[in-house]
């Protein structure tokens, strides 16, 4: 150590002298050293060697330990023997000594610092039960889990899970979508190296919450909040090392299970899911680093600035696609997460068609969709299905585009279901403000209120009215209350002994005239017994909700309308009635603020404020469980955003871009609602909607779209693809065309302005070509140069200098009458589409 610390032709190593305050607490036996090289035996008389010099953070082990070291997160480099090379074997003289591993293959362990070794040596030392489990993988201690659920609720393995007893103090993380992601870790160890007796904690490191936190899991409470790393147990990972492997297990693996091209993680994110504070430029560093793209097996990301920062999130292209760790209980296998997605690319690469196809994929299912990919016909007549059934929806961005029309705004109306009270059921003049919901809440609600095609949750149907009907005075009328309920009808004293039953009484007008004609020629259209028995003969329909009052500010019962109005003459009193079929009642009752903000009238009924009732609310009061939640067998929806960069997205979608997060969605770990600005009502985004938009590169780079929207979207770029067309279309050679123009393009101008195969897929003769170079390809061309036709000319092979005209023409113009050409910087051309093309230079 000395030797090397003083050695003047070497930069400082600083780590090592950690690294050596590591290893003298570290169970292993000093056996022999060189300058470069110190030797080390573990217990069971394993080498273990570690480079003195300079960076002093390369270790070696024996070969046999190569997956276990690939299982804790480290990347071993192999060293072999070579015996073509003695006496070294072709390495470093120390590896090959009798000390070492003589003519054993190596590897080569680089570690981050001295938190690696305590971890290094916990791996050597327990590689022999590695198949057993004791270096533990994702895939084992998931299928745990899944166990364990089994045991919960049908009570398998209890044989295994009975021995432990009540799960107490410590727990973990799943890193699969689960209905209860923490799990106790006691239990879940005991399954794996089959024992029955251990500690759950994590004070040594073959403990339960040791081994699954060296494992890359996170360590939680039983109510899933991160718990802090113990400072002083030097056995357990940190740093680094633990950052990388938690995004591993929680973030790229997952996204490998649900097929996912790409996956961002948001550093901010990461931290409160590890519970770390203050760590963004470790966890940027970490994610962004070589070592974690070795790990995960991904090519180096893109991030966002800036860059380290909580916001800063590193987006990772999922070229492999493992199978999926194996599942023993499919009841509880997660669901598929939501899905943002945006296809980006130049025009007529086939956006479109892709996104057509991926809302069906996201709809139907792979499998199913996967048999339509290929066949335009079918696919399309399974769009048009889907998008009639509601579940996709279609619109385009532009820069006009507010919040107001996306998500909801306030619009002139002059119905009157958002008014309450009878007294303005005769209607009346002019408009007013009604809030009107956007395409975009409109979806979210479908979807979230979808009950599956088996139809499992129970829902009112929302299209229906409430009315609040009062059936006697509290406390004075009681029987006349308990009357009601008892044998299913509704009752009202208001119209006296006249029978409303005639058809001509559907109308105000003909009611207020029997009135007035019979009872009180002096009425007025705010009469008690004209409003009433309007909304309780007319108005009113079956298939309405009524709500019966208990005074002012609570309910007693709940019901669906089920009959016409009938008048009953035997009647001792309210003898105008419909018959109920009641959802709830109690005698207790319950508030009525909490479905309805308004106060109730004195009025006997009238029909209250859709706008304003909280239709979650009044489900929970009916059927006594809270449906907000989107439920398990709610199918998916999508919703399709063409050109999503042409609009303000800032604007578009105000405070609900957060909600598009698969963690921040209904029913997930971090559920977000926030209060709508006009409906004034709690809304969230349920996980069964996906959104797949499109961007045309030519408009609007990609480096330039919202910040915002780029880290909560995955991105899938589609470039022109010549191999999809024929080398011979009329003696044209469409591939050898679509390069030639694009590799052009791209040199005078960027790739992002190449011109599409899909400009050419429908071509079937030579007039075909050259409509489509005539009229879409050269007028494209123009708009990309701004009518800088040298440019265009260069595009197609045309201009001075070129030995034929394919299809431009130019001509030279001489400079006006008096002024010399000196004045003029070089010829000026005219330049012309020709009438006739020349594909010579593309021909089959």
């Amino acid at each position: 150590m000395s030797e090397n610390e003083a050695d003047t032709e070497q930069s400082p190593a600083p780590h090592r002298k950690a690294i050596f305050a590591k290893l003298k607490n570290a169970p292993v036996i000093p056996v022999h050293a060189v300058k470069k090289m110190a030797f080390f035996k573990l217990e069971d008389d394993e080498a273990f060697l570690w480079e003195l010099t300079r960076p002093a953070l390369n270790f070696f082990v024996h070969s046999k330990h190569t997956e276990a070291m690939k299982e804790a997160g480290f990347f071993p480099e192999p060293r072999p023997y070579d015996p073509s090379k003695p006496p070294s074997g072709g390495r470093h003289v120390a590896l090959s000594q009798k000390q070492s591993f003589e003519k054993d293959d190596c590897l080569c362990i680089k570690v981050t610092g001295p938190e690696d070794i305590d971890r290094l040596i916990s791996v050597i030392s327990e590689t022999e039960g590695f198949a057993q489990g004791r270096v533990l993988s994702r895939a084992q201690i998931e299928a745990a889990m899944d166990a364990y659920d089994s045991f919960r609720n049908k009570g398998a393995h209890s044989e295994n899970f009975g021995v432990f007893g009540e799960p107490r103090d410590y727990w973990v993380r799943s890193s699969r979508d689960r209905e209860n992601r923490a799990y106790p870790t006691k239990p879940l160890i005991g399954f794996i190296l089959g024992k029955t007796k251990l500690n759950g904690g994590w004070g040594q490191k073959a403990d339960a919450a040791a081994r699954l936190h060296n494992a890359g899991f996170i360590i939680v409470d039983q109510k899933d909040r991160p718990i802090d790393r113990p400072e002083r147990y030097e056995h357990l990972i940190e740093g680094a090392s633990r950052i990388r492997l938690c995004a591993l297990n929680y973030f790229i693996e997952p996204a490998r299970e649900k097929a996912a091209r790409e996956v961002s993680i948001r550093a901010g994110d990461l931290a409160a899911a590890m519970g770390l504070k203050d760590a963004f430029p470790n966890i940027c560093q970490a994610l962004g680093g070589e070592k974690f793209q070795n790990l995960a097996q991904v090519p180096p990301p893109t991030s966002t600035e800036p860059n380290p920062s909580s916001s800063t999130v590193f987006t990772y292209t999922l070229n492999s696609q493992p199978e999926a760790d194996t599942v023993t209980d499919t009841n509880n296998a997660a669901s598929p997460s939501a899905v943002n997605l945006i296809l980006y690319g130049p025009p007529g690469t086939g956006k479109t068609y892709q996104t057509a196809w991926e809302a069906v994929r996201l709809c139907i299912g792979d499998e199913a969709a996967a048999e339509l990919k290929d066949d335009r016909d079918q696919l399309t007549a399974e769009y048009r299905r889907l998008a009639n059934e509601g579940r996709i929806e279609f619109l385009t961005f532009h820069q006009s585009l507010s919040y107001e029309e996306f998500v909801e705004g306030l619009r002139p109306s002059t119905g009157d279901d958002d008014l309450e009270g009878p007294d303005e059921t005769a209607g009346g003049t002019g408009f007013q403000l009604k809030c009107h919901e956007g395409i975009f809440k409109r979806i979210s609600e479908r979807a979230r209120l979808d009950q599956g095609e088996s139809g499992g949750t129970q829902r009112l149907d929302r299209s229906a009215r409430v009315f609040k009907v009062a059936l006697g005075r509290r406390h004075v009328e009681d029987e006349r209350i308990r009357f009601g309920l008892d044998n299913d009808l509704i009752h009202l004293g208001w119209g006296e002994d006249i029978d409303w039953s005639d058809e001509r009484f559907d109308e105000f007008n003909e009611i207020f005239a029997e009135w007035r004609s019979k009872k009180n020629p002096d009425a007025s259209g705010h009469d008690g017994n004209i409003v009433c028995t309007f909304s309780f003969r007319a108005d009113m329909q079956v298939g309405d909700y009524v709500v019966v009052s208990d005074g002012r500010d609570r309910i007693q019962a709940l019901g669906r309308v089920a009959g016409e109005y009938y008048f009953d003459p035997d009647a001792t009193y309210h003898p105008h009635r419909r018959k109920m079929e009641w959802l709830w009642r109690s005698e207790e009752g319950t508030d009525r603020s909490k479905f309805y903000p308004n106060g109730f009238r004195r009025h006997s009924v009238y029909k209250l404020n859709q706008s304003l009732i909280d239709w979650d609310a009044l489900e929970e009061i009916s059927f006594g469980e809270d449906t907000s939640l989107q439920g398990k067998e709610g199918r998916d929806y999508v919703l399709i955003i063409d050109e999503i960069n042409r609009a303000n997205i800032s604007k578009v979608f105000g405070e609900l871009i957060t909600l598009l997060e698969q963690d921040k969605r209904l029913g997930a770990q971090n559920e977000v609602r926030v209060q709508l600005p006009y409906s004034k009502k709690r809304f969230g985004v349920p996980p069964n909607l996906h959104i797949v938009g499109t961007m045309n590169t030519a408009d609007r780079s990609i480096a330039l779209l919202d910040t915002a929207l780029r880290r909560r979207f995955m991105f899938q770029e589609l470039m022109p693809d010549p191999t999809v067309l024929s080398e011979d279309v009329g003696g044209i050679n469409l591939r050898a065309l679509l390069s030639t123009i694009n590799e052009r393009i791209e040199y005078l101008f960027d790739r992002e302005h190449q011109i599409g195969h899909a400009y050419f897929t429908s071509c079937h003769s030579r007039a075909d070509v050259e409509d489509v170079m005539r009229h879409k390809v050269i007028p494209l061309l123009a708009e990309y140069f701004y009518e800088d036709w040298a440019k265009v000319a260069a595009v197609l092979g045309d201009g001075p200098g070129m030995a034929k005209e394919h299809f431009l023409e130019s001509a030279g113009l001489k400079p006006p009458k008096g002024m010399p050409e000196d004045d003029i910087n070089g010829d000026k051309l005219r330049w012309n589409v020709k009438a006739d093309f020349d594909f010579s230079e593309f021909e089959a």
